[in-house]
């Protein structure tokens, strides 16, 4: 009985440890709830340039923080489940090919979508080749996000001009990178006032 009890309290505690933030909308409060995120959103920011407003905005976007999300399956013969719709995994939403192409190039061989660190470290560098290949600035979060729901050669080609519901969403995800922004820089100056346990 004591045993049966033991394994259930840990499911639990697993399944809170690996459950989205329960406010999303404020990066403070996202980073206070999971405190090593903030550490691996600064440090792929040391790596790669790219603000942690914009990394947590692009995964917010992409998965909701949902280290499972997947792509909906579509339909065979209307009441079957057929295949998903592309590769995308995890909290990055980065299909196979890329993410591939990021471990090669990250030397990270072992990342994984559904480890917050890599994922933040996954987007730092897509974002870091975006403003290498595509010239956009980091401070441009929604020419970020139509590169990174475009690919680098479909931004170049301008395939995102005809999608008016795409460009609505990279409004939305600029938006949500300025929110972070705002939100990272006041709380952060009250952690170095000691004010917050933020790390």
């Amino acid at each position: 009985m004591r045993l049966t009890a033991f394994f259930v309290t840990v499911s639990l505690l697993a399944g809170c440890a690996s459950s989205p933030p329960s406010n999303t909308g404020n990066a403070c409060s996202i980073f206070k709830e999971k405190r090593s995120w903030y550490r691996a959103a600064r440090k792929s920011q040391e790596r790669w340039g790219a603000p942690k407003s914009l990394q947590l905005a692009i995964i917010g976007q992409e998965s909701s923080f949902d280290k499972s999300a997947k792509p909906p399956r579509g339909r065979f013969l209307l009441i079957f489940p057929g295949k998903r719709k592309s590769s995308a995994r995890g909290f990055p939403q980065a299909i196979d090919q890329t993410w591939d192409q990021y471990r090669r190039a990250s030397g990270n061989s072992n990342a994984s979508r559904k480890n917050f660190r890599d994922a933040t470290d996954f987007v730092g560098w897509y974002a870091a080749q975006s403003t290498r290949r595509l010239g956009i600035p980091y401070s441009d979060a929604y020419g970020h996000y139509l590169a990174y729901h475009e690919g680098w050669g479909g931004y170049a080609n301008g395939t995102h001009r005809s999608k008016s519901g795409l460009q609505s969403v990279a409004i939305q995800v600029a938006n949500t990178t300025a929110a972070y922004e705002r939100q990272l820089q006041g709380c952060e100056k009250r952690k170095r006032n000691g004010k917050t346990r933020l790390k």
